[in-house]
């Protein structure tokens, strides 16, 4: 498999899961700015919308998977002894994939614009209240002292919600939700995330090196 990732993006959640599994999918960067890729192809090839992550699979069609849900979804979903997402068919799958939707179009989706300079100072205000809204629901669920988001297990949602957390660029403080904070650290500290910076500062080092060399 080759997972195309960029640097500080949701793609992250990706790599996350995939370290969670220990698999080893092969690392492909995209320069979100600069378009070009680590391996000096063209991702508008792989996905013609031009954002990570991408899941390219091994089967005889290359299929490309996009879509942080769905690509974390099918590689956990291909480990179900893994329990890090609810088995098909279940209530708890239902819940699970109402909580991704709720972290897609409430967070992820909240903080681009905002990252992106493109608001006015109206826009501004709603996106920042509607972020603001969407993690106090989440500092609200881990209230009861539960390690993540469904409970004990590290899941999908938690890899996603790290993946995103997007203050600092999009100018929203969350220092004053102290469940989450103490959430985000318990997710900092496990190996596969930690991993997965690793791996995507080396593979950006490498990038950029090239980069430097062509120019």
């Amino acid at each position: 498999m080759k997972l195309y990732i960029a640097d500080d993006t949701c793609s992250r959640a990706a790599q996350a899961i995939a370290n969670e599994l220990n698999l080893n999918p092969e690392l492909v960067h995209f320069d979100v700015f600069g378009k070009s890729m680590s391996n000096g192809a063209s991702f508008a090839d792989v996905n013609e919308l031009l954002y990570v992550p991408a899941l390219e699979l091994d089967n005889e069609a290359k299929d490309i998977l996009t879509e942080t849900v769905i690509v974390t979804s099918y590689l956990a979903d291909l480990h179900p002894e893994s329990n890090l997402i609810p088995a098909r068919g279940t209530m708890e799958r239902v819940f699970m994939d109402q909580l991704l939707t709720f972290l897609a179009t409430e967070i992820a989706q909240k903080h681009i614009p905002l990252m992106r300079k493109l608001m006015t100072p109206e826009g501004i205000e709603f996106h920042t209240n509607k972020l603001l809204t969407a993690y106090a629901t989440l500092d609200k669920r881990l209230a009861d002292g539960r390690t993540y988001l469904t409970g004990d297990q590290f899941t999908v949602a938690d890899a996603y919600v790290w993946a995103t957390l997007w203050g600092s660029r999009s100018g929203v403080n969350l220092d004053h939700l102290t469940n989450l904070t103490a959430y985000i650290k318990r997710i900092e500290a496990r190996p596969s995330v930690q991993k997965a910076l690793a791996d995507e500062a080396e593979i950006v080092a490498r990038h950029n090196e090239l980069k430097t060399q062509a120019a």
